[in-house]
């Protein structure tokens, strides 16, 4: 028979599982905005190049976002001491990073147009019109996606603290797969603290901590497309209302953050800062099956979407976007009442975050 106790908290614990369902899908619409998909219709390696120009912003924001809220102290907990954490971190995009030019991504010589054109964060207007060009007819036309007008990224963290020996920390990241309409997401990390003052004599008289730290995260995600065939159809092998409903993108994010820390450890109040390198990096792939215009040329040249033109996910190449590598440094400030933890702080990186998050702490 449950207890009294487990009984009265479900409906807390079913309200926790709903906050984080929500927050994750507010951080997963970074890879679901993408209705308009009819760039792939140019092929398979010029149909990448626009999902790379087009996502890359977010997938940049979206890194340096995972990289945040490792930390709001430096100094580890004691053997059996232990906080839980939940943090949302903001990753901004710049407004040089909202619009691309078409003519500079390495299009190939079949793909007609030029112009400026919106990135996912960019204004919520179309793109110039481009057309895929035989020499004889034109294949397709069509107009680069709109952005979405988002430049703020959020991306929600849920973690775990437990204090080792010999000034040790070990932290840990996990959420299991969550399925949100089509698409699913799930995420894990793990991360260590090492002091640093404990072997400098006297350690204990002073007023601050220093530390080092080194934290994963990865992020995986999977989100349905639909890139329906146009007309004229002469398919023979395939179905167009059954083969072509398996298409997905999926996304795998990673990002890494190793920095020295400092805190100083006030009675209520702790001001900490950390300077070091992050590294993020997503990688894109396309599952099932996509059609594509192909040129026939009886009884008179014209483009027909036929056996020919459907290309497998697997024949696209792979997207590895190195998001940034570099010098990372931020600042906050935490507030500790009781076991109850406020922590909110800045990062300066090549995409800026801005990170805010409460916990409970025990030693």
């Amino acid at each position: 028979m449950k207890s009294n106790y487990a009984i009265m908290n479900k409906p807390f614990i079913n309200k926790i599982r709903a906050l984080m369902i929500s927050m994750v899908f507010i951080s997963s619409v970074t890879y679901s905005q993408m209705d308009n998909i009819d760039f792939l219709k140019a092929g398979a390696s010029d149909g990448m190049k626009f999902i790379q120009a087009y996502i890359t912003p977010w997938a940049n924001a979206f890194g340096a976002g995972l990289n945040g809220s490792w930390y709001n102290t430096a100094k580890p907990h004691k053997w059996t001491g232990f906080d839980i954490t939940f943090g949302v971190n903001a990753g901004f995009v710049p407004a040089s990073a909202t619009t691309f030019d078409v003519s500079t991504i390495g299009l190939s010589p079949s793909i007609v147009g030029t112009g400026i054109a919106p990135t996912i964060a960019g204004p919520e207007e179309e793109g110039p019109e481009l057309r895929v060009e035989t020499g004889v007819v034109t294949l397709a036309s069509f107009n680069t996606p709109p952005g979405t007008d988002w430049k703020i990224i959020p991306v929600p963290t849920l973690q775990v603290g437990i204090g080792l020996p010999l000034g040790t920390e070990l932290k840990g990241r996990f959420i299991p797969k969550i399925p949100i309409q089509g698409a699913d997401v799930s995420l894990w990390g793990v991360g260590i603290m090492h002091s640093i003052i404990q072997y400098i004599p006297g350690n204990g008289l002073f007023p601050f901590d220093v530390s080092a730290f080194a934290g994963y995260t990865k992020l995986t995600g999977n989100v349905p497309l639909e890139l329906e065939p146009g007309s004229p159809q002469n398919y023979t092998s395939y179905d167009p209302f059954e083969d072509f409903l398996e298409q997905k993108l999926t996304v795998g994010v990673e990002a890494l953050n190793a920095s020295i820390i400092g805190s100083l450890n006030l009675p209520v109040v702790t001001i900490y800062a950390g300077l070091g390198y992050s590294r993020t990096k997503t990688e894109i792939k396309l599952k099932g099956l996509y059609p594509t215009p192909t040129l026939v040329s009886s009884p008179e040249p014209h483009a027909e979407y036929n056996d020919n033109g459907v290309i497998p996910g697997e024949n696209f190449p792979f997207i590895s976007i190195e998001n940034f590598s570099g010098l990372r440094a931020n600042a906050g400030v935490r507030v500790k009442l009781a076991l109850l933890t406020i922590h909110i702080d800045y990062t300066r990186s090549h995409y800026n975050v801005l990170s805010a998050g409460l916990g409970v702490s025990f030693r």
